[in-house]
């Protein structure tokens, strides 16, 4: 049979530390991911918007009201 002994407190940290960070990572990188395609997304819609109902004014050109 093995034998087996208590890890020490270190260890023992040092495997909690690093999971947290692997955690942290994914977590950050999850929400990232997210932002960006919502950030696209928007910007497609606003870019519709404007192709579609505005025009772009030259020069001294006023807006109409």
């Amino acid at each position: 049979m093995s034998k087996y002994k208590i890890k020490t407190p270190k260890k023992i940290e040092d495997a909690v530390v690093e999971t947290y960070k692997k955690i942290e990572n994914n977590v950050v990188n999850t929400y990232k991911k997210i932002e960006n395609g919502a950030v696209d997304a928007y910007k497609k819609v606003e870019n519709s918007f404007v192709d579609k109902f505005l025009e772009k004014c030259e020069g001294g050109e006023q807006i109409e009201k």
